[in-house]
């Protein structure tokens, strides 16, 4: 059975200001849509829910009209919209031709910053349009000489930086395919991910800044061109003033400077919808990672309705969000170039010891429009009392957040310590698709602890498990009909076979995405956790983010991770680990106040069987924390079948919780 959710907060905790909703960009698509597109049912603009429910009915019409609306620039015009809508499979604009980096350059103002490179150390520095285009230009001209040709992979091992974002497009115009990631992956686990690709080359940087530290990543730049014996050069980007060694152990280098200076005219190659534009990776957590392959075109469209509708970008605005280049968020950060719109680079910290507040420091001198952050992030700065209005943050309107749920609590502290009139823009959504499920818009209302409203044009359900959908109740997260940025393929994936098992096994035909979720009456989204960690005890399922939201809303605790483990005697095992605060103990008096906060703030069922105090939490190298390993491991599982180290942010973790695992499994082999 599943769990009906609490009731939901009566008000919500935001609403937009009507004024501002109306001369948003998503009520002029709104209107624009009801005029040219014949869009039903929507006879106010501001009208999310009735603009949603076009989207999602009128497939073929919502997606024409972003197309028109956005004036794609196709080389070669499609023949239709949607040419196949089963799952997997769905063709989206058969016939036409075009490519993203055209779109991405075609909106910059010539003498405004197209790019605003940041760092930990407050330092910064600013690449107009005219000049991204012509470093675009050429390093395209590069790569080209350097035998890269349609179809090619270039890859990246680099930190958030301009050169990153200039690398991708230069690959991407000449129909290669692009994939990156940052500097922290040692160089086996940057090789699991680029080997399966045959690169053609690697740009790599000597290293990256981190809480004050320098991190020297020439050696491991080296040991990875060694792991990738198909590339033709190596291209060396001098980011933070290490002399690369001379000789010829890398094979042919190219300095980044002479790559990326030169007078050259840039031609974008046409290329098919959905040609491939990108690699991304899995976590690899528990074996080799999986290479998702995205499209120019799907892309394109998803982002500039990600980007343009649903964050409301254009020309003046200024994104910054902090991010890696191995996570997700850095492909959608690039794509704020769609929409005309300044993007930020940040190399460093999100907090560095020095100083916590750098980014809201950064936010205000650079009059940043949308801020973005993880849930981590702003529970750390309420836990460290970082008062951000101190900065004059009058140019910020909305806060996003993504990465895991956002809890409640967070949402009176961006209001008092951000500002009153900012938009707190929740939003899930994942790798696969490369973009969100559920978020915001400028003219939805904001729920504490919800996401306003699925994404326009996403069919968003939550199935029971008869696989019926339900509202108000806990379910599986699917989607009935497709994305245009859903996966073209898997790498090394030649008869789809993992593709079809990854998301269409449980559902034929309808995308699983693994989360518990709510969808509520008043149109919001809840997000409880995954799935495939859910707690089930005594046959009812609960969410384990709806424990990680009370518990980590106390002061005493930094972080929590709750389990629930099925064990050999068919017993069930629901502890909660917690990552205590400096200097705070856990003794009976911590226990019982963290008892009593989840018996109130969830339910009684939702109460641990134990409550142990452990060093630090195991998550992957985009900040999630990793439930289902910790599971198997603390029921024997051998750790080597269960984690891949480099694919952890501390190896060392697995070897602690399969202690963990091993000691209690005695004790219960000793008692029975």
């Amino acid at each position: 059975m599943t769990t009906p959710h609490p009731a939901p907060y009566p008000e919500p905790f935001f609403t937009p200001d009507p004024k501002s909703a109306a001369h948003s960009r998503i009520a002029d698509f709104a209107r624009w849509a009801a005029r040219h597109q014949g869009a039903e049912g929507i006879q106010d603009p501001t009208d999310y829910r009735a603009l949603y429910q076009w989207s999602v009915t009128d497939l073929e019409g919502f997606w024409a009209a972003v197309w028109e609306y956005f004036d794609i620039d196709a080389t070669t015009e499609y023949e239709g919209v949607l040419a196949e809508e089963t799952m997997p499979g769905a063709r989206w604009f058969p016939g036409a031709t075009l490519n993203y980096v055209h779109h991405a350059l075609r909106n910059l103002q010539p003498d405004a910053p197209a790019i605003t490179a940041l760092d930990e150390t407050g330092a910064g520095y600013e690449i107009t349009g005219r000049e991204l285009r012509a470093r675009v230009a050429s390093v395209a001209a590069s790569l080209r000489d350097l035998g890269v040709a349609q179809g090619d992979r270039v890859v990246g091992y680099l930190p958030n930086t301009p050169h990153a974002v200039i690398a991708f497009l230069a690959t991407a115009s000449l129909g290669a395919v692009w994939s990156v990631c940052g500097q922290d992956y040692v160089p086996k686990a940057a090789a699991d991910r680029f080997a399966q690709l045959e690169p053609t080359v690697l740009i790599t940087a000597d290293g990256y800044l981190f809480n004050g530290t320098t991190h020297d990543r020439r050696a491991a730049s080296l040991e990875l061109a060694v792991a990738l014996p198909t590339l033709k050069a190596t291209v060396l980007v001098d980011h933070v003033g290490l002399a690369w060694p001379e000789g010829g152990d890398l094979g042919l280098t190219v300095p980044w400077e002479d790559a990326a200076t030169r007078a050259e005219y840039l031609t974008i190659a046409p290329v098919p919808f959905d040609h491939p534009l990108w690699v991304v990776f899995s976590s690899g957590t528990t074996g080799l990672p999986k290479g998702i392959v995205h499209g120019h075109g799907g892309v394109l469209l998803e982002h500039l309705k990600m980007l343009g509708l649903h964050t409301d970008l254009g020309i003046g605005d200024r994104l910054l969000w902090y991010t890696t280049t191995h996570w997700m968020m850095w492909n959608l950060v690039v794509s704020t170039l769609l929409t005309g719109a300044t993007t930020c680079t940040y190399d460093g910290s999100p907090a560095p010891q020095a100083r916590p507040d750098v980014l809201w420091e950064l936010a205000a001198r650079h009059k940043v429009t949308v801020f973005g952050t993880s849930p981590q992030y702003l529970l750390a700065m309420s836990k460290l009392g970082i008062a951000p209005s101190v900065y004059d943050l009058s140019a910020i309107r909305v806060v996003g957040c993504t990465g895991s749920a956002l809890p409640a609590s967070a949402y009176p502290w961006v209001r008092d310590h951000v500002g009153a009139g900012v938009q707190l823009a929740s939003t899930s959504g994942g790798t696969d698709i490369v973009s969100g499920f559920a978020g915001s818009a400028a003219t939805t209302p904001v729920w504490a602890g919800e996401l306003s409203a699925p994404g326009l044009g996403v069919a968003l359900a939550a199935y029971d498990e008869e696989g019926l959908p339900v509202t108000d109740r806990v379910g599986e997260l699917v989607v009935t009909r497709p994305m245009p940025s859903m996966p073209l393929y898997f790498w090394n994936d030649p008869d789809g076979s993992r593709y079809r098992d990854a998301y269409f096994g449980a559902y034929p035909g309808v995308w699983r995405h693994g989360d518990w979720i709510t969808l509520t009456s008043h149109g919001s989204v809840i997000v409880h956790g995954r799935s495939d960690a859910t707690l089930n005890r005594n046959g009812v399922r609960l969410g384990s983010a709806d424990i990680h939201d009370v518990v980590e809303r106390l002061p005493e605790i930094t972080e929590a991770l709750v389990i629930g483990a099925e064990e050999p005697d068919g017993g069930y095992w629901m502890p909660l680990f917690v990552v205590l605060a400096d200097g705070v103990g856990l003794d009976d008096s911590l226990r019982a106040k963290i008892r009593d906060a989840i018996r109130a703030g969830a339910s009684p069922r939702h109460v641990p069987d134990e409550i142990l105090a452990v060093p630090a939490l195991p998550h992957t190298k985009t900040g999630k924390k990793l439930e289902v390993p910790v599971k198997r491991l603390l029921q024997g599982a051998p750790a080597e079948q269960v984690l891949n180290p480099s694919a952890v942010d501390n190896p060392d973790l697995i070897a602690y919780f399969a202690r963990l695992g091993a000691e209690r499994n005695k004790r219960s082999a000793h008692h029975t």
